[in-house]
């Protein structure tokens, strides 16, 4: 008998577009650096971050807010900092019944962390 599981990994997106050329590009547009800032403050939380990061390595790559919610805060805080994850472009959502279930955006971290990628190793 075996002692492996089968593990189904997420399709990314590959239509999804960076928030950003890597930083030691270009310059970036006003545009750009809205969109990026937007994400980076949603991020800049503590409990958005663990939110998030709940979220990112739950099992299936979707989690219910029912089994993300104790992280401290009261439940109203916790969706109001889910929701401005959705607004940062970080998470999405669908309610299924009387729950909703959140997962990453296809490429959310990959747009960011692509803003750092050739920077960091520049110098």
């Amino acid at each position: 008998m075996s002692n492996l599981s089968r593990v189904e990994l997420p399709v990314v997106n590959e239509s999804v577009a960076a928030c950003c050329p890597p930083l030691d590009q270009r310059p970036l547009t006003a545009e750009e650096a809205e969109r990026t800032a937007k994400m980076f403050k949603a991020l800049g939380d503590p409990v958005r971050l663990r939110l998030f990061s709940l979220v990112a390595s739950h099992a299936g790559g979707e989690a219910c807010v029912c089994d993300i919610s104790d992280v401290g805060v009261s439940q109203p805080t916790v969706s109001h900092h889910l929701k401005k994850l959705k607004e940062a472009g970080l998470l999405s959502s669908e309610r299924r019944g009387t729950w909703v279930y959140y997962r990453v955006e296809p490429g959310a971290v990959a747009a960011l962390s692509g803003a750092f990628a050739n920077a960091a190793g520049a110098r």
